[in-house]
C-alpha cells in the first residue's frame, strides 16, 4: 500500500519455541483506524507486542514511515513515534496521575499533546492529578494510560483491550473520546473484543483466528455472518 505508515509483511512471532503468529500480513494509512478483532488466545496482543517493539522480529517484517523496525527496542520505536495502551493499563503505582502522564513525554517528540491538552480530554485526571495513579477507579485508570500514550505525541497509536474489565458506561465514555484523538490526523489500532463496538469505530477491520489473518475488508463492507466464520474458524 503506497500511502501505508505501517506496514506488517509475513510477519511470524514467538515466544521461545512456541509460535504464536504465522505469516501476518496488514497495512495502516496516515489517519486511518483499524480493529483487529478474534477471540482469546487469537494472538491480538501478541501483534501489538511485535509492532511496539517487546517482542523482535525479523527487521524487515515490520516497517514504520518507510524504515525496517522489526529489530528495534521498544523504547527506540516509541521515538519514532508509536505508543501503546497495553492491556490492563499497566500504571507505575508508586507515582501519581501527573507523574504517570509525564512518563508518557519523556520520548520528547513535538505535538500538540500536553498535559493541559489530556487533562481537556479527560477532565476528571486534572482533579485528581496528584493522587495515586492505581487508587483511581478502573474506568480513570484507562484514562490516564490513554493519556500517557498521547503525551508520547504519536503518529500511531495502539489499544489494547481497551474496554477489557470496565462497565458499560465507562466504555462509552471512552470511546466518544477517540474522535478527539484520532481527528488530529493520528492512525490507530484498536484490538477489541466487542465486534460491533469494533466495527462501527473502524475504516478496516482484521480478525485473527490461531495466529492467522482470517478476514480483512472494509469495516462497512464485511457481513456479521463472514465475521462470525473468520472469528470461530466455521
Amino acid at each position: 500500500m503506497p500511502d501505508a505508515i505501517l506496514e506488517i509483511d509475513g510477519l511470524d512471532s514467538f515466544y521461545g519455541d512456541f509460535q504464536a503468529l504465522f505469516g501476518i500480513s496488514m497495512s495502516i494509512r496516515k489517519g486511518e483506524v483499524i480493529a483487529v478483532i478474534g477471540a482469546n488466545g487469537a494472538g491480538k496482543s501478541t501483534l501489538m507486542r511485535s509492532v511496539t517493539g517487546l517482542l523482535t522480529n525479523r527487521p524487515d517484517m515490520i516497517r514504520f514511515g518507510g524504515a525496517n523496525i522489526g529489530g528495534l527496542r521498544a523504547d527506540q520505536i516509541a521515538q519514532m513515534g508509536i505508543a501503546m495502551v497495553p492491556e490492563g493499563r499497566q500504571l507505575f503505582p508508586s507515582l501519581s496521575v501527573e507523574e504517570n502522564l509525564i512518563i508518557g513525554g519523556q520520548v520528547n517528540r513535538p505535538g500538540d499533546w500536553t498535559l493541559d491538552a489530556v487533562y481537556d480530554l479527560f477532565p476528571v485526571l486534572a482533579e485528581r492529578r496528584k493522587q495515586p495513579a492505581t487508587s483511581l477507579s478502573g474506568g480513570q485508570q484507562q484514562m490516564v494510560a490513554i493519556g500517557r500514550a498521547l503525551m508520547s505525541n504519536p503518529e500511531l497509536i495502539l489499544f489494547d483491550e481497551i474496554s477489557l474489565g470496565l462497565a458499560p458506561i465507562i466504555i462509552k465514555n471512552i470511546y466518544e473520546a477517540l474522535p478527539n484523538i484520532i481527528g488530529t490526523g493520528m492512525s490507530a489500532v484498536v484490538v477489541e473484543q466487542d465486534i460491533k463496538r469494533a466495527v462501527d469505530i473502524s475504516d478496516r477491520v482484521y480478525c485473527l483466528q490461531e495466529g492467522r489473518v482470517s478476514l480483512e475488508g472494509a469495516s462497512g463492507d464485511v457481513s456479521r455472518d463472514e465475521i462470525s466464520k473468520a472469528y470461530f474458524g466455521v
